[in-house]
This record gives C-alpha cells, structure tokens and sequence, in this order.
C-alpha cells in the first residue's frame, strides 16, 4: 500500500489533470492487496499472545453470546473503536461519493481515487491492530453478533440479485421482470455505500485475536475492503475474483461452525457450496461437462456426510440457500417498492 502510495504521489504531482489516469494496472493492485492482507493475518498471529494480559468476561451458555469482549471496558475504550469506525466508515463513504460525483469510468488502470481508497483501508487496518492491543474491544462491546452476521449475509444477497442479470438465479435461469431488473440497477449504482458499511462495520466488530475463525474472517474482511478500494477498475468486475469472495464465506463458516457448533458444520458447508452449484458458477463460462462434474461431487459429499451424521439430516443442505433466495425476492420487492414511492412523492406537485 504505501508502495502504492508513493507511485502515486510522484506520478501525480506531474499530471496535467486530477482526471488523468494513475497508469499502476488494477491486476497488480489487487496482487499487492492479497500480499498485505495475508501480511496482516500473519501478524494478527505472531502479536496475539500479547492479548493474553486482557481479562475477558466470563463465558455464558446463551445463544450470540460472543466471548471476545474484555471485563471492565473504560470510557477510552469505547471512544477508541467508535471514532476509527466512524472515521473509516466516513472516509470510504466519501471516497465512492466523489469518485461516482465525477462519472468515474471503468479502466483497467487505477485512478486517483482508488489509491486514496488503498491507503485509507491500510492505515485503518494497522489502526485497528494498534487499537486492539491498546484496549482490545471492538464494536462487540455495545452490538449485536446478529448485526454483523446479517450485515453480510444481505451483503450476499445483494450480490446474487445484482448478478441475477449475468448469470442468472436458478442453474443459469434469469429471473426477468420489472420489480427484478429495476432493484437491480438501482443496487448497482449504490450498492458500493452498502458494501461499503457491511464490510468496515463487520471489520469494526471483531478484536484482532487470533482464533482460527477471527483469522480467516479478517482475511476475508480484507479481501472485501481490497475489493471496495477497486471499484470503477474492471478487476471489480471480475467474474473469478467475485467468485472467490463469494465461496470464501463457504470456508470460513465451515470453519467457524466446526469450532463452535459443530454439529451444524454441513448446514454452512453444503448450504453454500449448493449456492455455487444453484447460481454461482454458472457466471463463469464452464462447459456443460464441467458444471455436470461440479454437480455429481457436490452430491457425492453431500452423500458421504450424512451418511455419518444421519440422512435425517440432509435438509440442513436447503436452510442456507432458501433463505437467500427468498431473502433477494424480498430485497428486491423492497427496493423496487422504494423506487416507485420516492418517484411518486417526487413528481406530486407542491404549492
């Protein structure tokens, strides 16, 4: 990033125009990215035995209760993580509005305005880690586990509905219609401010500790905020490395469930992997025999897991992509919805 950072600053201060192009490919952005994100988990790992001098409050058997909080959290504490949230969240949020208030273009280069959105996640980032070790907290202390969750479930949602055009809902099916296709412009023209929030509020939540599933989360986090700091580069548009991010959820709430529910690892593991079979992997140009081999392996597993878990079981498979489907129809109900009632309250006359 600060690589980045450098290129620019000596390239721009010769550039006749602050509309000129940055000429640092968006390719290699994104390979630097992934560099210092996996850079960062790494030293989330390495310092975390220094998080063993905080006292944590005590474990409770209740559903969303989330451990990772300290004891006794001071004033400071608080003041310290919703100010960097808030900066952040800010920060970014004004990044895309300026960038979108100059009709900022696709190009496969970076522009200005995505290596301020590169430097400004960093230093975040390193923020957040000093501020994890100065007083450990997140935004866990004062929000709900269920918030940051279902912030980036719909975050998945918007995605499979924006997408729905390209690569369809259903096993390449799209699922055409007003209320569909109309939802669907609006969310690509805003949807970077939502992303944008479910992402740093998300990244806010956590303490930088090092537990598997904080690990892998964070690296998917990162990977979330990369793919934001690109927006208006064709490598945000991408069809593998939005797939990536997509599947990555598949990873890390396998992971998650097998250390803390472990008797529903195959509802998170199946339950999005028959995403990837549903919808997902027909947006990437696989031949009919491919998509076929996807499909027998996917049902193989499926078969050998419940085997041992009890065949009883085998509906878990559905809750996850039921509930994202049904939510996108809803989603997109919503919004359309929306649309319709600010035109109207828009066009009625005033006096």
């Amino acid at each position: 990033m600060l690589t980045l950072f450098i290129l620019f600053y000596r390239h721009h201060s010769s550039m006749p125009d602050e509309h000129s192009r940055f000429r640092v490919s968006a390719n290699f952005a994104l390979t630097l990215g992934i560099g210092f994100s996996l850079a960062i988990v790494g030293l989330i790992w390495f310092a975390s035995g220094r998080l063993d001098a905080f006292e944590l409050r005590p474990d409770r058997d209740v559903a969303f209760w989330y451990p990772w909080v300290t004891n006794t959290p001071t004033l400071w504490t608080r003041i310290s993580v919703w100010t960097l949230y808030a900066a952040h969240q800010l920060t970014v949020w004004g990044l895309i509005y300026y960038a979108q208030s100059r009709n900022t273009k696709y190009n496969d280069s970076l522009s200005p305005v995505n290596v301020w959105a590169l430097l400004a996640n960093a230093v975040f980032i390193v923020l957040h880690f000093v501020q994890t070790h100065i007083f450990y907290d997140g935004l866990a202390l004062d929000v709900s586990e269920q918030s940051s969750q279902w912030s980036v479930i719909l975050l998945l949602v918007i995605v499979l509905l924006m997408e729905n055009q390209r690569r369809g809902l259903f096993f390449g099916y799209k699922v055409q219609g007003s209320v569909m296709t109309e939802s669907a412009r609006a969310l690509r023209k805003y949807h970077g401010y939502y992303l944008a929030w479910a992402t740093i509020y998300t990244f806010w939540y956590h303490p930088m500790v090092a537990t598997p599933g904080h690990l892998l989360g964070f690296l998917y986090m990162f990977l979330l905020l990369l793919q934001g700091s690109l927006f208006f580069t064709r490598m945000h548009v991408n069809k593998w490395w939005m797939v990536t991010q997509e599947i990555l959820v598949l990873i890390h709430g396998t992971l998650v469930a097998l250390s803390n529910a472990p008797n529903l690892w195959q509802m998170f593991c199946f339950g999005f992997a028959g995403l990837f079979i549903v919808t997902q992997m027909h947006g990437l140009g696989l031949s009919r025999p491919v998509r076929w081999g996807f499909l027998a392996a996917y049902v193989i597993a499926v078969a050998v897991a419940f085997s041992r878990v009890g065949i009883s079981k085998v509906h878990q498979i559905t809750w996850i992509p039921i509930t994202e489907y049904l939510a996108v129809f809803a989603l997109a109900l919503l919004v359309w919805g929306s649309m319709k009632v600010f035109s109207r309250t828009k066009a009625r006359p005033t006096h």
